[in-house]
């Protein structure tokens, strides 16, 4: 099988807030910017990966979404109960600095985890958990 992973999605309720961390902050850049039916997209992607990209969108993207699920969706986003992504670096602790300068949440210090890494976790400004870890030996 030739299986590799092309995007990803996180939901976003303020796009100039998460265009300025995603891009000022953690150095991606803008790949594609579309609206349609009201709502937006922006793709970004990290420059030392351009076949991997993260798709920034509103809480529930669906236009067949009912008011109530938007609703739910946007709540959830509130609460930091959606789900983030897991980045590589090769330098945790100057990444955490770096982030925690930004102003974001932090919700994990660099740690030596046991199984094999050192991370540090973030919430973006739409409250979404974004874990950043360097792998032993890297």
């Amino acid at each position: 099988m030739d299986l590799k992973l092309k995007q990803c999605f996180i939901a976003v309720d303020d796009f100039d807030k998460a265009l300025a961390f995603y891009c000022d902050t953690l150095g991606m850049e803008v790949r594609n910017d579309v609206g349609f039916e009201g709502m937006r997209w922006v793709t970004v992607g990290s420059p030392l990966q351009p076949d991997v990209e993260i798709v920034l969108e509103p809480p529930s993207a669906n236009p067949d979404a009912s008011p109530a699920d938007r609703e739910v969706m946007a709540q959830l986003l509130a609460k930091g109960m959606l789900r983030g992504v897991i980045f590589t670096t090769a330098d945790c602790d100057a990444l955490y600095g770096r982030v925690r300068e930004s102003g974001a949440e932090v919700l994990q210090e660099p740690t030596d985890q046991p199984y094999g890494v050192r991370d540090c976790a973030f919430r973006d400004p739409a409250g979404n958990m974004l874990r950043f870890m360097e792998r032993a030996g890297d």
